[in-house]
């Protein structure tokens, strides 16, 4: 088991060029992850279910017994970015299932990896994870009537279907692991420390379904406005979550952990929903949004990382200094 960690905290360190990498190769060679398509649910709940497993009883009682800064994190991601996506859809003339898929991953619960780039940055992976796990609970609901709000006039919006759906595909796995942890507790650590190597395969294999189905459309000129789109979405979203962690006077931790909720997606759950209920076009958005916040929040998350341990040691000479003056 201790080689299978070693093995997943490799894969974490290296898992932004892994996208990258395996995206190229599955759009050159797409036959290798078609027989993947029809099963992305599956592997999405995999993933939540392995969410699920990490999670206790005092995960939830820490959003009871701190529920501002986890409420104003989950109305925050749920305002922000399903808002910028309408308008980046406005602004740049985006139509039919293109647009529907750029707000559907607008509309999507915060990313998984969003705690990850929230501890390499020093923030307050407490909230970040409390966060992460209010806005994906109410992702049934906030999901299709988001997409009935912001979507309707693009393309016509299954919600009951996306109720359903959204409650097996996210719901029902994570209770379930949350309930086998409760009733094994410590006699399943050894499988917990496995779960992100688990996870981050199956993300690489649903960015490679989704590319396999979308190849031949994924570079034309329908779809040219999509990756600035989404780059601009993703950007936007952590500059309008630092912002309003700001405005309502959050300490730095809690701003950076704020922030990667906010501008992150499950954008998994976003292509699977789209491969299942709209055109494949309308996967690509979420596609590229996962290789592209996986490369934004590294590079966000080192710059805070670099910027704390640059300021430590200057703390630590104004402290000398002090202390020398005093002497």
């Amino acid at each position: 088991m201790d080689k299978v960690e070693r093995f997943g905290r490799w894969i974490g360190r290296w898992f932004t060029v892994l996208v990258i990498l395996w995206a190229a190769f599955n759009y050159f060679l797409p036959r290798t992850s078609l027989w993947v398509v029809p099963n992305t649910p599956y592997l999405l709940g995999i993933i939540l279910f392995g969410m699920g497993l990490t999670l206790r009883l005092e995960d939830f009682e820490r959003i009871i017994k701190r529920p501002v800064p986890v409420l104003a994190g989950t109305v925050a991601h749920y305002v922000i970015m399903p808002t910028l996506a309408w308008l980046l859809c406005l602004i740049f003339q985006l139509k039919g299932a293109t647009a529907a898929g750029v707000i559907l991953v607008g509309s999507c619960p915060s990313g998984t990896s969003s705690s990850v780039m929230a501890y390499l940055a020093g923030g307050d992976v407490a909230l970040d994870v409390s966060i992460e796990t209010l806005s994906t609970l109410l992702a049934p609901v906030a999901l299709p009537s988001l997409l009935l709000l912001f979507a309707g006039k693009y393309v016509a919006i299954p919600t009951t279907a996306l109720f359903v759906s959204t409650l097996e595909i996210v719901l029902l796995p994570i209770i379930l692991g949350v309930v086998i942890h409760s009733v094994f507790g410590r006699k399943i650590e050894k499988i917990t420390k496995a779960l992100p190597l688990v996870s981050q395969i199956a993300i690489l294999m649903i960015i490679g379904a989704v590319i396999a189905a979308n190849h031949a459309n994924l570079f034309t000129s329908a779809t040219a406005l999509v990756i600035p789109v989404v780059m601009l979405h993703n950007l936007s979203g952590y500059g309008l979550g630092y912002l309003f962690s700001k405005l309502i006077r959050l300490h730095d931790p809690q701003r950076k952990a704020i922030t990667f909720e906010v501008g992150m997606q499950d954008s998994s759950l976003g292509a699977t929903l789209a491969m299942k209920y709209f055109a494949p076009a309308a996967a690509i958005p979420s596609t590229i949004f996962s290789i592209w916040h996986n490369i934004s929040g590294s590079v966000l998350s080192s710059y805070w990382r670099n910027k704390t341990e640059l300021a430590v040691p200057s703390q630590v000479k104004v402290s000398q200094s002090a202390a020398s003056s005093d002497n």
